[in-house]
This record gives C-alpha cells, sequence and structure tokens, in this order.
C-alpha cells in the first residue's frame, strides 16, 4: 500500500486521468523473481471527475488522501522475507496551477 496525503487545496491525479490533461499517477515495480503482482494497482479513495478549464478537458483526481493498493504472491508460501521496490511519478495541481511532476522510489519488506 502507497499512501498519498495531499494538502488542500491540492489534488493528486488518478492513473486513468486519460490523454490531453495532467500527467496521472504511475506506479512502476521492479522485477523480482520472488514476487508475482496479481492484477492492476487499485485506487482507494474518493475519486473526483471534473473538468478541468486549465486542461480544457475532464480530469480524475483525489483530495485530502488516496490509497494506491497492489496485491502480490510471494513465493514460497510467505516463508521467504523480500521486498517489492520501484518508483511513483505524479502531478499535484489545484485550481490555479500544476507543481512539477516527481518521481519517488519506494522499497516495501514483505513478509
Amino acid at each position: 500500500v502507497l499512501t498519498a496525503t495531499v494538502e488542500h487545496p491540492w489534488h493528486i491525479y488518478s492513473q486513468n486521468t486519460g490523454k490531453g490533461g495532467p500527467i496521472p499517477t504511475t506506479v512502476v515495480f521492479k522485477t523480482n523473481p520472488l514476487v508475482t503482482q496479481t492484477g492492476k494497482v487499485k485506487e482507494v479513495g474518493k475519486l473526483e471527475k471534473v473538468f478541468d478549464k486549465n486542461f480544457n478537458t475532464d480530469v480524475l483526481y483525489y483530495s485530502d488522501k488516496v490509497l494506491f493498493v497492489q496485491t502480490v504472491k510471494v513465493k514460497g508460501g510467505g516463508r521467504i522475507k523480500t521486498n517489492l521496490s520501484g518508483t511513483v511519478e505524479y502531478m499535484v495541481c489545484d485550481d490555479s496551477q500544476c507543481l512539477p511532476p516527481v518521481k519517488k522510489s519506494f522499497d516495501l519488506k514483505l513478509q
């Protein structure tokens, strides 16, 4: 679970915000032969869809907080300790301006 906490009045964009708008959030996992991803990254939060006049298109975003959840299977039935690492790229905007996209690394211990 990757948690994004966004201060008011900013918002972070969904992975599915579409073309022609702001940069969508992207989660990329490094390959780990002990870990298999099950499905796609799910978003858990209050999704808002609005027409954004700055981009002249509908956008999907979250305010306050959103969880990005990836279900995985660990080889060895969970008896093996390993990690899941990668990067998350995101962009935040308010009603009148956007900050440049940010790319951050993460490393989650799986037990």
